[in-house]
């Protein structure tokens, strides 16, 4: 597999409290890669490191081959950066139609004619072609978290950055979660899943990374890591938290 990302020695601090001190990973092409670690392993700082939200105190992120550690947020985002965040904020008063439209246009740069026909796919690939004309606020949590994946979609990403996607949902309903990010993979996307919940990283992922005190402390396929010795440490029998 060709690498599409590589981190290097990635830390930040906020102050005196040291998040990340240094976390190392590669993502290949068409793989997901599922990140796990206890609260406040700096997960979701992670993310927005990636994405360019936060800037590191230290490290490199090489996309396709090139540095991005200066990149902002805008610009990799038109490079192929695509995120959901952990609670899902659509514009509750636009169409589920009109918030992915949203994305196709600021995001992916469309005309407003051709992010109707982007947003129209969209909507029929995440399951919610049904729903097309609901107000956003109307929508049930897991048609909330379908938009969510959505709106990232909308600005043609390379790499998904996805942020608990499955918090929240019952077991059926993660299923489904999992089906659609298969589905995103078989799209050819690269994909990185941050989750708490043990069954998505055993069935949704290629391989799975444990972050805790700040460094990358395993990788590798699912069950493997799962069921190590440094999982076991780090959740101190509290794998599911």
């Amino acid at each position: 597999m060709n690498e599409i990302l590589n981190v290097k020695e990635i830390g930040i601090s906020f102050g005196s409290n040291e998040v990340l001190k240094s976390v190392n990973f590669t993502l290949y092409e068409n793989e997901v890669l599922g990140i796990i670690g206890p609260n406040g392993a700096g997960k979701t700082v992670l993310l927005n490191i990636l994405c360019g939200i936060l800037s590191p105190h230290k490290g490199s992120i090489v996309f396709e081959g090139k540095s991005i550690s200066k990149q902002k947020i805008a610009e990799r985002c038109r490079m192929g950066f695509g995120r959901t965040f952990q609670v899902p904020r659509p514009f509750e008063k636009m169409t589920v139609l009109e918030n992915i439209m949203v994305g196709s246009v600021f995001g992916g740069g469309l005309s407003e004619k051709l992010a109707k026909e982007k947003a129209e796919e969209i909507a029929a690939f995440i399951g919610l072609e049904d729903k097309l004309l609901w107000f956003a606020g109307k929508l049930g949590l897991l048609e909330r978290k379908r938009l969510e994946i959505g709106r990232a979609l909308a600005t043609a990403p390379k790499v998904l950055l996805l942020d608990e996607v499955g918090g929240g949902l019952t077991e059926s309903e993660v299923g489904s979660i999992i089906d659609l990010v298969k589905k995103l993979k078989t799209s050819g996307l690269s994909i990185i899943w941050i989750e708490h919940i043990i069954r998505t990283m055993l069935e949704g992922t290629d391989r799975v990374l444990l972050v805790a005190n700040g460094t990358d402390v395993i990788c590798g396929p699912p069950t493997e890591v799962m069921s190590s010795r440094a999982v076991r440490e780090v959740y101190m029998g509290n794998e599911g938290a």
